[in-house]
């Protein structure tokens, strides 16, 4: 199965109140999607979470698994975890590195793609309305 992920993480206040979005679909078809409070951090660590968060789900199914495609809006995120960008935060270096654990767990290519923030309208709207409900 071929997916692709959309996430993003927002905090109110940078740092204060954050949470997380994360949509799967695979051929337009809803795989999963959650949002998640994640209480007061950084829009960067609550970015990082989501990612991790989504990778977390994909290993619940990884036999199934045959490529991924993760659409972000947020660059910094992306560049770093395509190790395009140094990652100078002990804090980011750590959550990055979370994130290449589980990938390399999955052992399938996956590719990181800044999107403008337009085209992440669905997780977006699950970061909104899981910090309004909170």
């Amino acid at each position: 199965m071929k997916v692709v992920l959309f996430s993003d993480g927002g905090a109110r206040g940078n740092p204060g109140p954050a949470a997380v979005g994360v949509v799967c679909l695979s051929d337009s078809k809803l795989i999963f999607e959650f949002g998640k409070y994640l209480g007061e951090t950084t829009n960067n660590v609550a970015e990082y979470t989501a990612v991790i968060l989504g990778l977390d789900e994909l290993l619940k199914t990884k036999e199934s698994l045959e490529e991924i495609t993760w659409k972000l809006d947020s660059k910094l995120v992306v560049e770093q975890l395509a190790r395009r960008w140094k990652i100078k935060e002990p804090h980011l270096q750590e959550l990055a590195k979370q994130c290449w654990d589980r990938l390399k767990q999955l052992s399938v290519p996956c590719q990181f793609q800044h999107i403008p923030r337009e085209e992440n309208v669905r997780a977006d709207a699950l970061v909104n309305t899981t910090l309004d409900a909170a």
